[in-house]
């Protein structure tokens, strides 16, 4: 446990926690985040209605494509950013920093004339919305004790699910209340950004460069920060990890109705598999993560991995609706098994002075894979056919299983300059 675990009087834990353990003994700054998170998801509605505003203003089809292309962009950047930002100016400032601006750029959209500043305002204020994640998750590791490490993030997940399912329900209902205009919209995602930016700066603690010991500093001066990252051979083969299984996971928004479309499926199946995946994430994971959270990391993250890429072979078989929900019900739960491995690892797969850089380099990789995966899979499922998409596409998740096994490794104490062992801690140097 670090000092500033038990500075916060946070309860010491020998065992794997239950959910509400967990919450209840966590500092008042992990519930702010766990809090926050869902906040913050919840008022992410601007990307469910930016092709409705658009449209509505009077801008083509070929304009709002290339504007959600640029909200994706601009999300995938943020993350790699934020994770400079919580380094460089402190978890509580990063958070103010990301929720100011992106309650200031959502209600400027309202008033901006022209694509170009709409294009320009839409890549920043999705940036600035992911500008906190990387800042959420070091102060989630930093605070948390190392055997309560997954079932935080569970909880993290829990809120972004909880988040996204809601926030076009909530979105909606200001549409309705707005008069079907805008408006109201755009502000009220304004005002909850604000919202959380003042919880974040009465409640968060400021953890700032000047804090840091000098030889952290001079760890970074001397080769730090992402270049530090890069040469942590085995943490890149979990960034390629992470790529090839975010890229894989979201088929089901892109192939699958193409897929089922061209197969003549009725629409009722692919709503019921989302509905399904949905329904089993929020009910399930916490669940099953007060059981997993005690399993080798390595495993729970090898299983996560390979599920979701068996329940993707599934959909091939020729048994009609019936491989939509057996295959939907295969990756939800590799999903629900490895998904809080999967986020909880990249805290403690480096050193504590990069922790940040190694979150924010995850969340990128993360990123990057769930805007380009649709893509690579639409393009297959043109090239290949119905049949043969399914297995190939499978074939990422074989790559994410095997880099993900050969990446994960054990927190291993650091060794003193007199060679003599001390107690473990998170934290390991990382290996070339």
């Amino acid at each position: 446990m670090t000092a500033d675990q038990v500075a916060q009087g946070e309860a010491v834990t020998d065992g794997p926690a239950t959910v509400w353990a967990t919450f209840r003994e966590a500092p008042l700054s992990v519930k702010t985040v766990l809090a926050g998170v869902l906040v913050n998801r919840l008022s992410g509605f601007l990307n469910v209605f930016l092709v409705l505003f658009l449209t509505a203003r009077g801008y083509s089809a070929g304009s709002t494509v290339l504007a959600l292309g640029v909200y994706g962009g601009g999300a995938v950047v943020g993350s790699l950013i934020g994770g400079t930002l919580a380094d460089r100016m402190g978890v509580r400032n990063a958070t103010v920093v990301s929720m100011g601006s992106t309650s200031v750029l959502t209600a400027a959209l309202l008033y901006l004339p022209g694509l170009p500043l709409l294009l320009s305002a839409i890549a920043l204020v999705s940036l600035g919305a992911q500008l906190f994640r990387p800042a959420s998750a070091m102060l989630l590791a930093e605070l948390t004790p190392a055997n309560r490490q997954v079932m935080i993030f569970a909880m993290y997940r829990f809120g972004l699910n909880v988040g996204a399912t809601a926030a076009p329900l909530l979105g909606y209902a200001l549409y309705n209340a707005g008069g079907h205009q805008y408006t109201l919209l755009f502000w009220g995602e304004a005002l909850i950004a604000t919202l959380y930016a003042v919880l974040a700066w009465t409640t968060l603690p400021a953890r700032t460069a000047d804090g840091k010991t000098k030889k952290d500093a001079e760890e970074k001066r001397s080769g730090g920060g992402y270049a530090a990252v890069v040469r942590d051979r085995r943490f890149v083969l979990y960034l390629i990890a992470a790529f090839c299984h975010a890229a894989v996971y979201m088929q089901y928004t892109s192939t699958l109705p193409l897929y089922m479309k061209d197969a003549g499926m009725a629409l009722f199946w692919y709503t019921f598999a989302v509905s399904l995946n949905g329904f089993i994430v929020i009910v399930f994971e916490l669940l099953v993560t007060k059981l997993a959270q005690a399993w080798p990391l390595k495993v729970t993250v090898g299983l996560g991995f390979a599920l979701v890429g068996a329940g993707v072979a599934v959909y091939g078989l020729p048994i009609g609706p019936a491989a939509v929900v057996i295959g939907t019900l295969v990756w939800s739960i590799g999903e629900i098994l490895g998904g809080p491995s999967v986020f909880a690892y990249p805290a403690s797969a480096g050193p504590e002075n990069l922790r940040s850089r190694y979150i924010g380099s995850f969340q990128f990789m993360f990123g990057l894979g769930t805007a380009v995966g649709p893509m690579i899979g639409s393009w297959l499922f043109l090239q290949l056919g119905g049949g043969l998409v399914w297995p190939v596409v499978a074939l990422g998740s074989l790559v994410a299983t095997v880099c993900g096994l050969a990446a994960v490794r054990k927190p291993q104490p650091p060794l003193p300059p007199d060679g003599r062992k001390q107690t473990p801690v998170l934290t390991e140097t990382p290996t070339a």
